[in-house]
């Protein structure tokens, strides 16, 4: 593969959405083919397993199940959109990916990092992103610009303390990697955070590719 896979993390309310707009522009002001996609979806079917991961329900979904429709919803996207993307020497913006699984269905919901990891081998091999973006801010922020969107999925309906261990978990896995990560303060206005990638830039542009 001769691409580059380049992922954005965070919890609710982090303007990912926003800002990987934002870094698409720009890039492909510098010439680069850039795909944006996101998890869970960037298929038609795996959109239909967001569906199912993210609509409230009166039947309580398993954890297990959660975390298996993650990834079924994944391998489909690697195979239909990721891999050929990075094939063909594109850049790809992920809205979230397996970090988020280790911070939501690892941290907030207490399943074990090993089986996280097993199914992260089993399903996407030794493909891993170049770099992730980690859009922190403090949980309380993060849920109030959530609600200001309106109605909540079934994950934005979880309590605060989901949401400090998602946040933890996805700090610990920036701290324990810091050559793949980037921590950006989300808690800044929007045009203090596009400065931050802005400076970003000159090294998104100079990642080895594949």
């Amino acid at each position: 593969m001769s691409g580059l896979f380049i992922t954005l993390e965070g919890p609710e309310g982090a303007g990912k959405s926003t800002n990987r707009e934002y870094l698409a522009e720009r890039l492909r002001a510098s010439g680069l083919d850039v795909v944006l996609t996101r998890e869970p979806g960037g298929t038609p079917l795996a959109e239909r397993i967001r569906e199912l991961l993210l609509a409230p329900s009166d039947e309580a979904m398993c954890v297990d199940t959660e975390l298996l429709l993650m990834f079924a919803a994944r391998a489909q996207h690697l195979a239909q959109v990721i891999r050929p993307a990075l094939a063909r020497g594109a850049v790809v913006l992920c809205d979230r990916f397996t970090d988020a699984t280790y911070a939501y269905q690892g941290g907030g919901r207490g399943l074990s990092q090993e089986r996280i990891a097993q199914l992260e081998t089993f399903v996407q091999g030794t493909l891993r992103p170049d770099l992730t973006l980690v859009f922190d801010l403090p949980v309380e922020i993060g849920l109030a610009r959530a609600s200001a969107r309106g109605r909540l999925d079934r994950f934005e309906q979880e309590g605060r303390a989901f949401f400090e261990a998602v946040r933890g978990a996805y700090l610990a896995r920036a701290a324990a990697a810091p050559s793949r990560y980037r921590v950006i303060d989300a808690a800044q206005s929007l045009a203090q955070v596009q400065q931050a990638l802005d400076a970003l830039l000159p090294e998104l542009r100079g990642l080895p590719r594949g």
